[in-house]
């Protein structure tokens, strides 16, 4: 079921479920829209606007080998609607708040693994 999106995010985009019958972007993926029951539905690439829904600053990372501290995990509402948790990378946690417009910046790792965090959307 998230084929779609592993392989999206490799090729550098993001993409989002979104309801054929509605319209209604939804996250998480899941087989029928909460919205109108309808199992149809298509990934589509939403604009990759979002804003800081709510943050975190992470000082004792779960696997230290992968994660230096600290890091900002967050909730982020793209414009389309739906709310993503995420990273906030490229910004200060004192310079975190809610409200701050960002927009995704996929990331492909060297083994091929990629993530979708945010930064803010002054940033480059």
């Amino acid at each position: 079921m998230l084929e779609p999106l592993e392989e999206s995010l490799r090729a550098g985009t993001l993409v989002v479920q979104r309801c054929e019958r509605c319209g209604w972007w939804r996250w998480p993926p899941q087989l029928c829209c909460p919205r109108c029951l309808s199992e149809q539905y298509s990934w589509a690439k939403p604009s990759g606007s979002a804003t800081v829904y709510s943050y975190t600053v992470i000082h004792r990372p779960p696997a230290p080998h992968r994660h230096r501290v600290p890091y900002l995990l967050a909730i982020v509402r793209l414009d389309e609607g739906p709310h993503l948790l995420t990273n906030l990378e490229e910004i200060a946690p004192e310079d975190v708040a809610v409200g701050l417009a960002v927009r995704v910046q996929v990331r492909v790792g060297a083994d091929g693994t990629a993530s979708y965090p945010f930064v803010p959307a002054a940033v480059g």
